[in-house]
């Protein structure tokens, strides 16, 4: 960073240190992307970005950066923070329109209702039924505490594992590339730490309760 770089990524924590150990100096910035900004400014990060952002803006200039949000759902909030930080002449780009069939037409969906006692063991047979001893399935929870109580339950026979906030980014990996290679066939997740994941071949997504 000290000899100058084109392009920097980064997590809003970390470049907000840089910025104040005078590590970083955002006054030239041309570009601004703000990734997944539906989430990143839901998850209590918008006062870190406000502050980086601050950095690199000037208000009413016409030589602000130019900038590019990208988020898969657009709340109204949403909006507002864009026309913050966007001239006003922005132009809102929608890859979804007013399709109601969202989702992969080849994808099913079920929904099953069963009492929070039950859950284990509806979730054990659904793997059993639709996803057999041999597929792979990814099953999200709300918490950390539910993702391992699930994937130590006796109900769910398979090989399982669980992700999360708390485990270290290394044992991450190493759980990350065993799913990926059929080592084991279940992966009990939570949302936050299973955002971005790319696996293919998955055959049965179960969401264990309905997202907020």
């Amino acid at each position: 960073m000290r000899n100058g770089i084109d392009i920097l990524v980064g997590t809003p924590g970390r470049i907000k240190d840089h910025l104040q150990n005078g590590k970083l100096d955002l006054t030239k910035v041309k570009h601004v992307v703000l990734d997944e900004v539906d989430q990143m400014l839901d998850m209590g990060f918008a006062e870190q970005v406000e502050d980086i952002l601050r950095v690199a803006y000037k208000k009413d200039s016409e030589d602000n950066p130019q900038t590019l949000l990208f988020s898969a759902t657009c709340p109204h909030w949403v909006y507002d923070v864009a026309k913050k930080y966007m001239k006003s002449k922005y132009e809102q780009i929608d890859l979804i329109g007013k399709r109601t069939q969202k989702a992969a037409t080849t994808v099913e969906h079920l929904a099953i209702e069963c009492h929070w006692s039950q859950r284990a063991a509806v979730i054990g047979d659904v793997i059993q039924v639709y996803s057999g001893s041999h597929g792979r399935t990814i099953v999200f929870c709300e918490t950390k505490k539910e993702a391992n109580e699930l994937a130590l339950n006796a109900s769910i026979k398979q090989d399982c594992q669980s992700l999360h906030g708390d485990i270290p980014q290394k044992q991450r990996e190493i759980t990350l590339k065993g799913f990926r290679n059929g080592s084991f066939k279940v992966l009990v997740a939570t949302n936050v730490a299973a955002r971005g994941l790319d696996i293919p071949e998955v055959d049965l997504v179960v969401q264990s309760s309905p997202p907020k």
